[in-house]
């Protein structure tokens, strides 16, 4: 009996996540959606279900290893063959240097290059067996170059990065794709809409649309092996150069 493809992804927020694992599930993956609160998936799993596509939502947090663990077991276990991996945990905060607290620095790590470590280890250890495999990282500007006042997000999106860079290295001679893509714009959310209106409001193309992010997600997947991209960068048409 053929087992599900499943496409995880870790992160699956309202706006970038959410339009990843609608698109896959419209391919007929079953779509494994998680947060740190599973009540906060409510939206998105009615959104796949309407459209017809198979999801299973998970509370649980990248950050804690026990967790991660259970999580990728069970969905292997019980749902299907994990065949592609999306890292889309955000963790964009801003503070002057002398503000920032190691609490706070802390926790942006942990959100971004730790959760990313331990969540990728395990779905490599998923694919690597079978020789198959996509994993996608969400970047953002911040993983090229840090601005002022976002010494920890970038220092995590950085982490990211090197991360996938090096992974893309071990895992690619074992057919397991792995992509950086470089978010480098405003995104349509309702955050941006309540805290850059001016922005929000500059006509069409101006932020990055979820549901096109996602279409480069599956572009990325579908890509033949004799010229996969490792990085991308996504910006909006209309934007300052």
């Amino acid at each position: 009996m053929a087992r599900d493809r499943v496409c995880v992804v870790i992160g699956a927020g309202d706006a970038t996540g959410g339009a990843i694992a609608r698109r896959f599930a419209r391919e007929g993956f079953t779509a494994v959606v998680t947060r740190r609160s599973a009540d906060k998936l409510q939206h998105l799993v009615a959104e796949i279900v309407k459209e017809g596509g198979k999801v299973h939502p998970f509370g649980s947090d990248a950050r804690d290893e026990a967790e991660v663990e259970k999580l990728f077991r069970q969905v292997e276990t019980e749902i299907g063959d994990i065949e592609v991996f999306v890292f889309n945990i955000g963790g964009n905060v801003r503070f002057d240097i002398r503000d920032t607290t190691a609490r706070v620095y802390r926790k942006v790590w942990e959100m971004t290059a730790f959760a990313g470590f331990l969540t990728a280890r395990e779905a490599a250890k998923a694919m690597v067996p079978r020789g198959r495999g996509t994993m996608i990282f969400t970047g953002a500007t911040a993983s090229l170059r840090g601005g002022r006042g976002f010494s920890a997000f970038a220092g995590g999106k950085h982490a990211v990065r090197a991360l996938a860079q090096s992974m893309a290295r071990e895992l690619g001679p074992q057919n397991i794709h792995v992509a950086h893509v470089v978010i480098d714009g405003a995104i349509d959310t309702e955050w941006i809409k309540a805290n850059f209106p001016e922005r929000y409001n500059a006509g069409p193309d101006a932020i990055l649309a979820p549901d096109d992010i996602a279409e480069a997600y599956w572009q990325l997947h579908r890509q033949k092996r004799s010229a996969w991209t490792f990085e991308m960068d996504l910006r909006p048409w209309k934007e300052s150069w």
